[in-house]
């Protein structure tokens, strides 16, 4: 009896050439679920970041990737100007973590 179940995953394929089809129409699947489930959405968020970088604009308030909050003074096509606390820092537009917008300001007060 206990040698029942790994019969059953070690048996010989049937005869006919079909496991090859069912082998390519398996992969298949796998590759439309893993599209599915993970490049789709990394790509439509990849787009919103870039959506998000390119409306940036002189006085948004914004979050560097290294924690710096300030607002927009000026920008130009590969950088933009922050100034934080009376300093301004000049900062690459991928550096730009997120806009802060209103909502998010009323909630941190």
């Amino acid at each position: 009896m206990t040698y029942l179940p790994t019969l059953l995953l070690v048996a010989p394929p049937r005869e006919g050439g079909n496991g090859a089809i069912i082998f390519l129409v398996q992969m298949v699947i796998f590759v439309g679920i893993f599209y599915l489930l993970l490049i789709r959405p990394q790509q439509k968020q990849a787009k919103q970041r870039q959506a998000m970088i390119d409306a940036v604009k002189k006085g948004d308030e914004v979050v560097t990737n290294g924690g710096i909050v300030g607002r927009v003074v000026s920008t130009s096509e590969h950088r933009v100007t922050v100034e934080t606390a009376g300093s301004k820092v000049e900062v690459d537009r991928l550096g730009i973590a997120r806009v802060v917008d209103g909502s998010e300001e009323a909630a941190r007060r």
